[in-house]
């Protein structure tokens, strides 16, 4: 896949802020890959792959040379010089490399290895940190990082094929049902969650039905059917439209507020495949 004509400059913008942060590949100075979002190294890694730019690419390898740079013994990512390192890190920093296509590199078995054993007891991945204070729902996971955990394993063997990553769909399942916020860091199901965002960076409606369609155990889940039933109620004429972009992004062609986005329902096609729905008939039921 080829960067098309009308991203092209979305691409440049990106490419043009190399170096903002300080340092380079939007790092900073001290090697911060996760400081400066949506401009740092893990998500313009994930907006050029959206865009259409090749793996292949030198930047792209690169910036997966880099991000394998902070790779430890114990299959843990340090994303920054100075501070703990939290699930989430190891999480984020994964994810972007199985995308980047190094889900079957033997370095990152001892990655997958650990982030299987500090599931929490729930199904999903928490961090002990506790920036809004102790409650009961700070003893459940976080349902944003799961979700994207989830994302990283998608490209392993263990899909559908690892009993603990059932429970973390069912964790997401049940949140669904909840819609409270959960865990240390507070993820609920409210009304930005349910606004269609894209990129995928954040935890929201359109990401959690993605994620959660190339999983067996959600397929067919009443939970799940009725979030991609909400899902479809946002199309027009077959298409996703992007209720909630970034702000920083605003300008880029790719994801415009309130308009559709070619980019994001080639995601959606993916989820009608994972589902094997009818293309065509699909299609001729929203007008497409």
């Amino acid at each position: 896949m080829a960067v098309a004509k009308q991203y092209q400059s979305d691409v440049e913008i990106i490419l043009a802020k190399r170096h903002d942060n300080g340092g380079d590949y939007w790092t900073t100075p001290d090697m911060r890959l996760n400081k400066g979002s949506p401009f740092n190294t893990l998500d313009c890694a994930f907006m050029l792959l959206e865009l259409g730019m090749e793996r292949s690419e030198p930047v792209l390898k690169e910036t997966a040379d880099l991000i394998l740079s902070l790779l430890r013994e114990d299959g843990r990512f340090k994303l920054s010089p100075q501070g703990a390192i939290y699930p989430c890190h190891t999480i984020n920093a994964v994810r972007t490399l199985c995308h980047l296509g190094y889900a079957s590199d033997s370095r990152l078995k001892r990655t997958f290895d650990h982030l299987l054993e500090i599931q929490h007891s729930d199904g999903g991945w928490r961090c002990n940190k506790f920036s809004f204070g102790r409650g009961p729902e700070t003893e459940f996971s976080n349902p944003g990082p799961t979700l994207a955990s989830l994302d990283a394993f998608r490209f392993t063997c263990f899909l559908n094929k690892q009993e603990s990553l059932d429970k973390a769909v069912e964790f997401l399942l049940d949140h669904w049902e909840t819609r409270t916020p959960l865990g240390p860091c507070h993820y609920g199901i409210g009304t930005l969650f349910m606004q269609v965002a894209f990129p995928f960076s954040n935890y929201n409606l359109f990401f959690y039905v993605y994620v959660l369609s190339f999983y067996d155990r959600a397929k067919k889940d009443r939970r799940f059917l009725e979030a991609l039933g909400i899902l479809e109620s946002k199309l027009v004429n077959g298409k996703i439209i992007v209720e909630r972009p970034n702000q920083k992004l605003a300008g880029f062609a790719f994801c415009k507020k309130g308009e559709p986005s070619d980019l994001g329902t080639e995601r959606y096609h993916e989820i009608l495949k994972n589902l094997e729905i009818n293309y065509k008939k699909t299609f001729e039921t929203n007008g497409y």
